[in-house]
């Protein structure tokens, strides 16, 4: 008969890591807000937000893009070595060795602690070399200054490293829409920088993220005979 006891002996039954009521730990008498880990957090209100974004366009203009991406893209690098840590030391293990529905699943449940919103993936044109990322009630593209539908700088910045480092290869991000009532999400595509740079082309001439896509689909690399 086997034995209950031998079946659970060496088991470890992981709960979810980035479970919000967990990994957010506030004290109320020093206003301190950190991770489980202890890893200092910081809370953006709206307010701020809006006003970092207005500010960056009065000083700098269309170049407040740029700066939002570099910025993102420094964040990344952080937000990524930090969740490597965390679940590479909560499941015993580094991040190579994880399945990817356990890694995705960590990175889709981290984002939306960090009240970043709702993040899922598109692998249908990875063969082609390019990850499809959609994120859905973003703060930052809720005080997008009405108008531009393109001002997920800070997230493409952040996809930007993260997946750069994860992956070992150089790789960038371009948001090709926001939420609109014909696209619920935001829509940002990873790949090479020279092979998704004729997006952003794409993107201010108006075309949607399923053309953008296909062109990007049959844009295919030039090779060297």
């Amino acid at each position: 008969m086997i034995s209950v006891a031998n079946l659970v002996k060496d088991s470890h039954l992981f709960g979810n890591f980035f479970s919000p009521d967990a990994y957010l730990q506030g004290d109320v008498e020093t206003g301190l807000l950190e991770s489980r880990g202890g890893a200092r957090l910081i809370a953006l209100p709206e307010a701020l937000l809006q006003g970092l974004y207005n500010g960056l366009i009065s000083e700098v203009g269309q170049a407040a893009g740029v700066v939002l991406f570099k910025c993102g893209s420094h964040w990344g690098k952080h937000f990524y070595r930090r969740f490597g840590e965390e679940i590479s030391q909560y499941y015993q293990k580094p991040i190579a060795q994880m399945e990817m529905v356990e890694f995705l699943q960590c990175l889709k449940q981290s984002w939306k602690t960090h009240g970043w919103g709702i993040i899922d993936f598109n692998f249908d044109y990875y063969q082609k070399g390019f990850i499809v990322t959609q994120i859905q009630n973003s703060p930052f593209d809720e005080v997008t200054p009405e108008g531009d539908m393109t001002m997920g700088y800070a997230e493409a910045g952040i996809l930007s490293s993260f997946f750069t480092l994860l992956t070992g290869r150089n790789l960038h991000c371009i948001q090709t829409t926001s939420e609109t009532p014909d696209y619920p999400w935001n829509y940002f595509v990873i790949g090479l920088e020279e092979r998704i740079k004729p997006a952003e082309a794409w993107r201010s001439e108006g075309q949607d993220h399923d053309t953008i896509m296909e062109r990007l689909g049959n844009n295919q690399p030039s090779s060297n005979n």
